[in-house]
């Protein structure tokens, strides 16, 4: 029986990157959130379409 690889989860993406932001989990947790939640393909993905950052003043 294969593992198959959930679809990436947003919505788990951006909680686990709050969490780090207001101090409440280290950085190895996060990034295993990250990992878990499928930061791996989502930037995978975003380079393969050719996307780029913007630069924004705020």
């Amino acid at each position: 029986m294969a593992f198959e690889t959930p679809a990436p989860d947003l919505a788990k993406l951006v909680a686990a990157w709050e969490e780090f932001e207001r101090g409440e989990e280290t950085p190895g947790k996060v990034l295993s959130k990250l990992k878990t939640a499928g930061l791996p393909a989502v930037l995978a993905e975003l380079q393969q379409a050719g996307w780029t950052p913007s630069v924004t003043t705020g």
